[in-house]
C-alpha cells in the first residue's frame, strides 16, 4: 500500500545521505500523528500527516490517516476528499471506499457518494452497509428503480423488518401498490409492534382503494397509538371515500385536539365540512386557516364557495378575488370570480337614481350653487352616492374624476362658468339609472363668517379657561362677514343677535354641564357657513379659588420686527423666559401680541382689551412691554414697529395706555405695569416717597385693596438683546420658595442686579390718576 521499504545501506553520498534522512523522518512523522489522534489533538495530527504527504504524495497510509484525523476533527468534506485521493493509489482497499462513500452520503453529495460505494460492491458483495448507503443514495436522487435493485441485493444479505419495510416504501413511489403491500407485511411479520410499518402499509392499501384493509391496518396503528396524527389521517381520507363524514370529521378533530396548530388538519375538515354541506362549520374552519396563513389561496377559494352556497355573495366576491390575487394566471380561480361577479350583478340590480351632493362651493336650497360674481370658472367639489357603481358622471359636460385618496365617492372637477346662469349634471351608474337635473349659479361672494368671543375669553387656539364651575355659561361674541348675517348658533342655542346688522355681536347662554367643547355655527344670507370650535379648560377653577388675586390676566406686547428701527431678538427671549418662569404661578390667561402697529396698539387697549376684562371680570392685570421704548420730553414711548425714526407722532405714548387703563379701573383691582425699553415719566407716574414697604399676602388689604403699579427700566431709550432687568425679575420669580411673591420684593432683587452692571435705577412707583388703594401685586405660586 505504498509503504517504503527500508534497507540498510554503506553508501554515504550526499544524495544518499537525503535518501536515508527521509526514510528515517517518514515514520516518525506518521507515528507522531497517530500519537495525536489517540490524545485528541487533532489539528496537530493533520498538520503532521499533511507533512508526511507533502514529502512523498503517494503514501496511502498517510492519506487514510489524516481522513481518520479530519472526520474526528468533524472535518468530513476534507476527510472524504482525503479517502477518495488514496483510492487512486490503493484501489483493491473496499475500506476506503466504503469511508468515502459513507462521508459523501453524510454530506449529501450523493453523486460523488454512488460510484464510490459501487467500487466497495464490486469488491466485496456481502457488503450490507454499502448497499444500504448507496440505496440511500439513490433515493435522495429520486432515481427509485436503482434504489430497487440494491434493495433486492439488500434483501437478499439481510432479510429484516426494516429493509423489507425500505422496499416497500421505493416499490410505493414507484406506484407498485401490491408489491409495496406484500413487503411491508413482511416487515409487520418480523416486528409487529412498529407503528411506522402499519401506517404505511394502510397508506399502500388506501393508495390501492382497498379501503377495508387499509382501515384494518389504520386500527392496528392506533391500538399501537391512538394518538397517531399518521393514522387518524389516512383513516379519515377512508372515511371520506365511504362517504361516512361524521368519522371522518370526527378523526380530524382528533388530529386538531392533539395538534392544535396543524394547519392541514383544519384546510382538510374545511372540505369535509363543505362536502358534507355544513358550510357555516366549513367557513370556521376555512377562517381558522387563514388566520394561522394569510397567503394561503386555496383556502379563500374554498371559504368563497361556502359563503356563495349560503347566498353570502359580497363575502364570497371578496375571497375569490383574494384567491386570484394570490394564484397569479390561476385560470380556474378568474373563471370562477367572472361567473361569480356576474351572478353578483344581477343580484344586486336596483333601480334607483344616483343622487349628488355639492360640498365647495356649498350647494343651496333649490338646486343652487354660489359662485363668486366675476368668475370665469369655478372649481366644484362634490359626492355622488348609489347603491351600485357609477358608469359614468357629466357635469356641463365635462367627465367628473373621482378622488383616488380618500373617499372614493367624492369629485373635483373644474367647469367653465362664464356667462353662464345654470349647469348641467348627469349621473348613471352600472344598471343605466340615470341622474339628469340641473343647478343654478347664483352670484355671490363665498366667503365664511369669520367667528370671535369676547366673553369668555378665548385664546388663539380656541381654548377658554373658565375660573367658575358653573352649569351654565354666557357667551359673547362677535361675527363678521362681507354680508349680513342669517343665523347663529351656539352649541344647538339659538343666539341673540341683530339680524339687521353689519357684523353682528351676539349673546347666548348654553349649558356646559359635563361638556369639553363647544361649537359657534355662523351663516350669511347667501348660505355661506363657519363653524368654530372652543375648547374648555377648567384648571383655573381650582386656580380662582384659592387665589387671593383673584382671576389674574398677563398681557405680553413683543415688538421685535421693526420697519426702520433695529430688529431685535431679545424680546422674543424675554417674553420665552417670563412665560417659563410665571408657569409656576396662578395666572389664569397669558394673551401674547407681537409685532403690533401703532393703530393695533390703540385699539387694542383702548377696546379690545377694554372689552375682555369687562366681560371676562378680570380682578388683576399685568401689562408686560418688550421692545424698543423712547423717553422724550419727560415722556416715555413704547415704540411700534411701523414707527418713524425722530418722529415722536408715530410713537406710542404710555400715557395713552394710562387712559385705556382707567376705563378698566372699575373692573380691575390690581394693576402692574412693566417695561425695561425706557423710563414712565412724571406724566405717567408717582415716585415713591418713601422706601419699598414689606408686603405680606396675608395682609388682606394688600390683596383687597386697589394698586396701580409700574415698574420701568431708566437710562436706556433702545432695547438690548440681553436684558438684566429681565432675566433678574425672572429668576426672582424661579427661585422664589414662598407661597406668595409681591412685586415690591422683586423690585428689590432687580434694582440690586441693575446697579451691578453699572445702569440707572429703575423706577417703581404709582401710576399717576388711577385709583390706589395702598395694595400691591402679588405672584401666588401655584403650590400655595
Amino acid at each position: 500500500m505504498g509503504k517504503f521499504k527500508f534497507k540498510r545501506s554503506f553508501f554515504f553520498t550526499p544524495m544518499l545521505l537525503v535518501f536515508i534522512s527521509f526514510v528515517e523522518c517518514s515514520p516518525k512523522l506518521y507515528t507522531t500523528g497517530k500519537d495525536f489522534v489517540a490524545s485528541g489533538n487533532y489539528d496537530d495530527a493533520i498538520e503532521q500527516f499533511t507533512k508526511l504527504i507533502d514529502e512523498n504524495p503517494e503514501y496511502t497510509e498517510a492519506y487514510v490517516a489524516r481522513a481518520d484525523a479530519y472526520e474526528k476533527a468533524g472535518k468530513k468534506a476534507e476527510a472524504a476528499s482525503d479517502y477518495k485521493r488514496a483510492t487512486a493509489f490503493e484501489d483493491k482497499d473496499e475500506s476506503i471506499y466504503y469511508n468515502a462513500g459513507r462521508l459523501y452520503y453524510e454530506l449529501e453529495e450523493y453523486k460523488e457518494a454512488i460510484p464510490m460505494l459501487a467500487k466497495v460492491t464490486a469488491l466485496d458483495k456481502k457488503h450490507i452497509n454499502a448497499y444500504k448507503y448507496k440505496m440511500e443514495s439513490h433515493i435522495a436522487l429520486e432515481q427509485y428503480d436503482k434504489a430497487l435493485k440494491e434493495s433486492n441485493s439488500l434483501i437478499e444479505l439481510n432479510e429484516t423488518a426494516s429493509n423489507y419495510a425500505r422496499r416497500g416504501f421505493i416499490q410505493d413511489k414507484l406506484e407498485n401498490y401490491n408489491l409495496a403491500e406484500t413487503d411491508y407485511r413482511n416487515a409487520i411479520q418480523k416486528a409487529p409492534n412498529v407503528l411506522e410499518y402499519h401506517v404505511a402499509l394502510a397508506d399502500v392499501l388506501f393508495k390501492a382503494k382497498k379501503y377495508d384493509q387499509s382501515l384494518v391496518s389504520c386500527n392496528q396503528a392506533l391500538n399501537i397509538d391512538s394518538k397517531s396524527k399518521e393514522a387518524l389521517w389516512i383513516r379519515s381520507m377512508i372515511y371520506k371515500e365511504k362517504i361516512d363524514y361524521p368519522n371522518a370529521i370526527n378523526d380530524l378533530s382528533k388530529m386538531i385536539i392533539f395538534s392544535p396548530d396543524d394547519i392541514e388538519a383544519f384546510f382538510a375538515r374545511g372540505i369535509y365540512y363543505q362536502e358534507f354541506n355544513q358550510h357555516q362549520s366549513a367557513i370556521n374552519d376555512f377562517s381558522k386557516v387563514i388566520s394561522m396563513d394569510p397567503k394561503y389561496a386555496i383556502a379563500y377559494f374554498h371559504r368563497a364557495k361556502s359563503n356563495e352556497e349560503i347566498t353570502q355573495y359580497a363575502k364570497a366576491i371578496e375571497d375569490y378575488k383574494k384567491y386570484a390575487e394570490l394564484s397569479k394566471d390561476n385560470a380556474e380561480a378568474n373563471e370562477r370570480l367572472k361567473i361569480v361577479s356576474e351572478r353578483l350583478y344581477e343580484l344586486n340590480r336596483e333601480s334607483n337614481k344616483p343622487s349628488i351632493t355639492f360640498i365647495e362651493p356649498m350647494e343651496r336650497d333649490g338646486n343652487s350653487i354660489n359662485v363668486v360674481e366675476d368668475a370665469t370658472e369655478v372649481t366644484l367639489k362634490g359626492k355622488i352616492a348609489d347603491q351600485s357603481d357609477i358608469k359614468y358622471a357629466k357635469i356641463d359636460g365635462a367627465d367628473v374624476t373621482f378622488n383616488q385618496e380618500g373617499d372614493p365617492n367624492e369629485f373635483t372637477v373644474t367647469v367653465d362658468v362664464e356667462g353662464k346662469e345654470s349647469i348641467s349634471i348627469a349621473v348613471a351608474d352600472i344598471y343605466n339609472n340615470v341622474l339628469a337635473t340641473t343647478y343654478n349659479l347664483r352670484r355671490t361672494e363665498i366667503n365664511l363668517p369669520e367667528i370671535s368671543l369676547l366673553a369668555p375669553y378665548a385664546s388663539s387656539t380656541g381654548e377658554i379657561y373658565l375660573d367658575v364651575d358653573n352649569r351654565k355659561l354666557y357667551v359673547e361674541g362677535k361675527v363678521t362677514d362681507e354680508s349680513k348675517i342669517k343665523s347663529i348658533v351656539v352649541d344647538d342655542m339659538t343666539a341673540s343677535f341683530s339680524v339687521d346688522a353689519n357684523n353682528p355681536e351676539f349673546f347666548a347662554t348654553i349649558d356646559i354641564a359635563n361638556k369639553n367643547k363647544f361649537i359657534v355655527k355662523a351663516e350669511d344670507i347667501y348660505g355661506n357657513v363657519a363653524e368654530k370650535e372652543f375648547k374648555l379648560n377648567r384648571e383655573a377653577v381650582e386656580i380662582s379659588q384659592e387665589n387671593p388675586m383673584g382671576k389674574t390676566w398677563v398681557i405680553f406686547i413683543e415688538n421685535s420686527d421693526y420697519e426702520t428701527f433695529a430688529s431685535l431678538q431679545g424680546p422674543v427671549k424675554d417674553v420665552s423666559m417670563m412665560k417659563a418662569a410665571l408657569a409656576n404661578y396662578k395666572i389664569h390667561n397669558i394673551i401674547h401680541k407681537q409685532n403690533m402697529s401703532k393703530a393695533e396698539m390703540e385699539r387694542f387697549f383702548a377696546i379690545e382689551l377694554r372689552d375682555l376684562v369687562r366681560s371676562n371680570n378680570v380682578n388683576s392685570l399685568l401689562v408686560w412691554y418688550a421692545g424698543h421704548g423712547k423717553f422724550i420730553n419727560d415722556i416715555g414711548y413704547w415704540v411700534p414697529i411701523d414707527a418713524t425714526r425722530d418722529d415722536e407722532f408715530t410713537y406710542f405714548n404710555i400715557s395713552t395706555l394710562k387712559a385705556a387703563l382707567q376705563s378698566y379701573s372699575q373692573t380691575v383691582t390690581h394693576t402692574l405695569v412693566i417695561t425695561d425699553a425706557c423710563e414712565s415719566g412724571p406724566t405717567f407716574y408717582q415716585a415713591m416717597r418713601s422706601g419699598l414697604k414689606e408686603r405680606d399676602c396675608g395682609d388682606w388689604e394688600a390683596t383687597k385693596f386697589k394698586s396701580s403699579q409700574v415698574f420701568s427700566s431708566a437710562g436706556y431709550e433702545l432695547a438690548v438683546d440681553n436684558s438684566q432687568f429681565t432675566k433678574t425679575f425672572a429668576n426672582t420669580l424661579r427661585n422664589n420658595p414662598n407661597a406668595c411673591l409681591p412685586i415690591e420684593n422683586v423690585v428689590s432683587k432687580v434694582t440690586v442686579a441693575v446697579a451691578k452692571d453699572g445702569m440707572q435705577k429703575p423706577q417703581f412707583g404709582k401710576i399717576d390718576g388711577l385709583e390706589d388703594e395702598g395694595g400691591t401685586f402679588f405672584f401666588i405660586s401655584k403650590e400655595r
